[in-house]
């Protein structure tokens, strides 16, 4: 890889840690779940929004593998929620051209949810405008372990390994991400594509999910447009340093 600054013309993969959805609604004495329910609105907004904004895959991480230790009612709660939205939201990502796959284990979930899976996978296949990955519960490192598990003795380099993370996880090999966002405050990345993001750039915001919308996601992009990715090689010369170098003037 080489020094480069992306511009607003590439695609982008752009992953998202959607935290916050509880803090939200206990500071507005609602319950958590009416809290999810804001996220989901969220979601909509910034899957309306990706491709206009540059972004070619969205990965959203919406259930962790360590989010089962959370209260039963809270997670049942949820799993309706996402079964919800995939019904939902299913023609209308068709219709805009959104390619939807889950990322993560399927095994645990609910049936109802599992055949709403089925069904939107199947229903969006042939989107290209967008690639929208959501993670349900999903663990990178599990996803590293399981890549491991199919080696079967082979040599493996970064780019197998990257194709088998893809299977281990059922998403398929996807470009490495550009920039990673999180918001509700926290600044760690959870165990949320840890291979792919090797080299993401990451952007923290103290907003809520819920709260978040076009014009936050256009303000990371632009910040993030402005740094310059170098991935271990030096910075590019200026071009004053380049004009001095070379004996002439601004």
């Amino acid at each position: 890889m080489t020094s480069s600054t992306f511009g607003p013309e590439q695609s982008l993969h752009v992953a998202v840690i959607m935290d916050g959805n509880g803090r939200w609604a206990t500071e507005r004495g609602l319950p958590r779940s009416a809290g999810h329910a804001a996220g989901a609105e969220a979601v909509r907004r910034i899957v309306t929004a990706a491709p206009g904004a540059g972004i070619g895959t969205l990965s959203l991480y919406a259930f962790s593998a360590d989010n089962w230790r959370r209260p039963r009612e809270e997670v049942d709660g949820l799993f309706t929620l996402l079964q919800g939205y995939l019904a939902d939201e299913l023609e209308l990502l068709r219709q805009n051209g959104v390619r939807l796959t889950i990322i993560g284990r399927t095994d645990r979930l609910p049936l109802a949810l599992k055949a709403a899976i089925r069904l939107a996978e199947r229903g969006t296949a042939a989107g290209r405008r967008l690639q929208l990955r959501i993670a349900i519960d999903y663990s990178s490192r599990d996803s590293l372990v399981g890549a491991a598990n199919l080696v079967r003795g082979r040599p493996v380099d970064r780019a197998r390994m990257a194709r088998l993370i893809g299977e281990a996880d059922r998403g398929g090999t996807v470009p490495e991400v550009d920039l990673l966002i999180r918001t509700g405050g926290e600044r760690r990345l959870s165990d949320f594509l840890l291979w792919e993001s090797a080299y993401a750039e990451l952007w923290f915001t103290d907003k809520r999910w819920p709260d978040f919308d076009a014009v936050d996601l256009e303000g990371a992009l632009t910040e993030f447009r402005g740094r310059e990715r170098r991935f271990g090689a030096l910075p590019e010369p200026s071009s004053s340093t380049q004009l001095r170098r070379a004996g002439g003037t601004r």
